[in-house]
């Protein structure tokens, strides 16, 4: 499995740990801010996108100095620097992309980074895109089965309609089962739910659903 993890500017306390993802299989882009947080962390990345606004002249220098591929935008764009790194991240075919550093702070940059979410999950149904932090982990599913593999650090996993109604809803493996109910939006009853196996399964016929992994620590 290829993976991508591209780091947005968010707050550093809420990039998580990056160590976790670090094998041969793994690459790391910085999105504008979120390059120094990785080479904070002390990953250097393979790519660094943006417009730069956000840093100091002497931080833009540090990764000057520190990475190899910097691509380098006007600050009066169409796209946001996430966007732009995630267009990046593609280009490397991934499996999976991770996306860090897009919690907290300003909620208009989470909500952005949400929406990129869904546009890139209905144009690449076969990549499976995420966004992280230490306590939470948000991913966006198509109609039909889906695997989910019990995460000890994520006890609880919760079912929420993203904009149109998901229909014919079944939850097995579950601490709470269903088969073909109906969820849609304003809906709480798919909340908090536990995985009692070492695997469990989604499948629905229409609609969008986002799941939330969620821990208390």
């Amino acid at each position: 499995m290829r993976r991508v993890v591209v780091s947005a500017g968010g707050p550093v306390e809420e990039i998580g740990c990056l160590q976790q993802f670090q094998n041969e299989e793994t690459i790391f882009i910085g999105a504008d801010r979120g390059t120094l947080h990785l080479l904070n962390a002390g990953i250097v990345p393979v790519e660094a996108v943006g417009d730069f606004d956000s840093i100091s002249s002497e931080e833009y220098e540090e990764i000057r100095s520190s990475v190899q591929n910097i691509d380098a935008y006007q600050a009066e764009k169409n796209e946001t620097d996430l966007e732009l790194a995630v267009d990046r991240a593609l280009v490397y075919q991934p499996t999976e992309v991770i996306l860090v550093g897009v919690t907290g702070g300003r909620l208009d940059h989470m909500l952005s980074a949400l929406q990129l979410l869904y546009r890139l999950k209905k144009e690449h149904p076969a990549v499976s895109f995420k966004m992280r932090n230490d306590c939470n982990e948000i991913t966006i599913f198509l109609p039909g089965e889906h695997i989910i593999i019990r995460d000890d650090g994520f006890q609880y996993i919760s079912f929420f309609s993203f904009g149109e109604p998901v229909t014919a809803l079944t939850l097995q493996g579950f601490k709470y089962e269903t088969y073909e109910e109906s969820l849609t939006m304003g809906m709480t009853k798919f909340t908090s739910n536990e995985l009692l196996q070492k695997e469990g399964h989604i499948s629905f016929r229409e609609g969008i659903c986002l799941m939330v992994r969620s821990s208390d620590a």
